[in-house]
């Protein structure tokens, strides 16, 4: 075979789990505990909504180990849902991935770097230039943290296409760096707070509209978007060395990990600060921080946010790309997408396209309007993924599997059963992101077929 057609295997165990866990541990941990607080009601039930959250995606990371295990190959669901049912859902999953999942999860976190850059340069959060659309209550507006948060994705974007194992050792350097900040607001919270474990019992009110369900799977929307990242090793499977050892160890112990510091660091947001002030903020971490560390609570917190930032954007843009790369190797995307580059041997024009994409939802896009379309979207395919893992079980009973997912079948059908009832929760109680989800995958439906019959002409 030749290599000049192959990716570069520069990902080892610690890399692997830097991915997992790393694409992970993102900006939601720092923003969404105090609207989990606004809908459950309690500290302990959002330490609840945690668990089950994380849980949730550790059910579908053991899914996902035994199917990179067993085929171990760039590109992630798109792979398994092409191999598992027909072209047509794997396209649908590029296309989604490629269309918004993926280009919005990352304009979002690199919105939320700037943002918390602007802490130290205010001057960046004004806008620079602003227009009121005549005819329409509309206003558009330009600002620094639109511009910046573009110049983060074509940074990062540029580093990734200098190769895997660059980006491979950026993302575990700044894991590293944001688990031990974690830690630091852990323990010195937990010690040095001065606050009260009665926090935990005292009602912050849950919303008149819904009830306890309801608001408890709109938190858990919240949680999951704090936890995804879980499925995107699958997405670099051919770039991990001994992919079939690696893959499944590094999806475990990074969720497991992910899930431990999550509830810890809750158990110091909430220890530290009484409901009413959790519920008044958007900064809960900046709040608690400022607590024991004083006026250098805010800047401590927004350094943290910006390495956690930092090394979620560089994996998010490692493994997005690879996705549309996959897809034009099966000749199901443009052609020019599967071109690697000569000397780096990574998917460069899957890379840039991907940048240009996310550069427009940063231009135009916003935080907190982008992680429910994102997350209903994903989860769409989370779960057709994982009911995959039976079809292929019963159509190739002889591919050989390394590792087999833990609880077959219970764990994984648990997991499709719990993703389906979150996707209708999450459309009756917003309905309009959802609806704007669907869409979006559903117009991948013509394209599939305008691109078959293009094809079909250009054959002919």
């Amino acid at each position: 075979m030749n290599n000049n057609n192959q990716l570069v295997k520069g990902l080892g165990f610690y890399g692997a789990v830097s991915v997992a866990a790393g694409t992970m541990i993102g900006t939601g941990i720092f923003v969404v505990p105090s609207r989990m607080l606004h809908l459950v009601g309690t500290p302990w039930m959002v330490i609840l909504v945690w668990i089950f959250a994380g849980v949730l995606s550790l059910f579908g990371a053991l899914g996902y180990a035994e199917l990179g295990a067993a085929i171990p190959e760039v590109g992630g669901e798109y792979v398994y849902l092409h191999r598992a049912y027909k072209p047509m859902l794997g396209f649908l999953y590029g296309w989604t991935t490629f269309i918004i999942a993926k280009p919005a999860s990352i304009a979002a976190i690199s919105t939320a770097f700037v943002l918390y850059l602007s802490y130290f340069f205010p001057a960046l959060a004004q806008p620079i230039w602003q227009m009121q659309v005549p005819g329409l209550a509309w206003t558009l507006q330009f600002t620094g943290l639109q511009a910046g948060a573009a110049f983060m994705i074509a940074m990062l974007s540029v580093l990734n296409v200098f190769g895997v194992r660059r980006a491979g050792n950026v993302q575990t350097f700044f894991t590293a760096c944001k688990l031990g900040v974690l830690a630091i607001l852990i323990l010195l919270g937990l010690a040095l707070g001065h606050g009260s474990f009665a926090h935990f019992s005292a009602a912050a009110g849950i919303p008149a509209s819904g009830g306890l369900l309801a608001a408890f799977g709109v938190a858990t929307v919240a949680a999951l978007y704090a936890y995804d990242g879980w499925n995107n090793l699958s997405m670099v499977a051919g770039e991990v060395e001994s992919p079939q050892r690696n893959i499944p160890r590094a999806l475990i112990y990074g969720t497991a990990l992910v899930i431990a510091v999550y509830v810890l660091v809750n158990l110091a947001y909430f220890y530290v600060l009484a409901p009413g002030s959790a519920t008044a903020t958007q900064t809960i971490a900046a709040d608690a921080a400022r607590q024991f560390l004083g006026r250098w609570g805010g800047a401590f917190v927004a350094v943290g946010v910006m390495i956690s930032a930092f090394a979620t954007l560089n994996g998010s843009i490692l493994s997005g790309a690879r996705v549309p790369y996959a897809a034009a190797r099966d000749r199901l995307f443009p052609s020019p997408l599967a071109k690697l580059h000569p000397r780096f041997r990574t998917p460069a024009v899957s890379i840039v396209a991907q940048a240009v994409v996310a550069g427009i939802f940063a231009l135009t896009g916003t935080y907190d309007a982008l992680y429910t379309k994102v997350i209903f979207s994903e989860f769409l395919f989370y779960a057709l993924v994982t009911a995959g893992i039976f079809l292929l079980r019963r159509r190739e009973p002889a591919l050989e599997r390394p590792y087999r997912t833990w609880g077959y079948p219970l764990v994984p059908a648990i997991f499709v059963t719990l993703s389906v009832l979150l996707l209708v929760n999450t459309f009756v109680e917003q309905r309009s992101d959802s609806l704007w989800g669907l869409l979006l995958v559903g117009s991948g439906v013509p394209a599939y077929f305008l691109w078959r019959q293009w094809q079909g002409k250009k054959v002919s």
